[in-house]
């Protein structure tokens, strides 16, 4: 089973195509599956409340949300990333 790296995003959101990118670019490295949920639709609005998301840009890997509302630098991602890959596999 893939682990899906989600952005949670809306089409007015200033700093979520650079969310987009830094997530694309890290899910490529460790091999999981990129989601875009846009939140100004009605199928992400509802995985959005599943989440608690009430601001973009958001990103979760699996069920955890990793950040709200704010864009992460490529590393820190990938570093919180990276410690939940090697918690599923221990």
């Amino acid at each position: 089973m893939t682990l899906e790296l989600k952005v949670f995003t809306m089409g007015k959101c200033p700093r979520c195509p650079l969310a987009k990118e830094v997530a694309r670019r890290v899910a490529k490295k460790y091999g999981l599956k990129l989601v875009e949920v846009r939140l100004d639709t009605p199928d992400g609005e509802i995985e959005g409340l599943m989440y608690n998301i009430v601001s973009t840009p958001s990103i979760a890997l699996g069920d955890e949300v990793l950040v709200r509302g704010d864009v992460l630098p490529e590393e820190v991602l990938e570093r919180e990333v990276l410690r939940r890959l090697k918690a599923v596999e221990a």
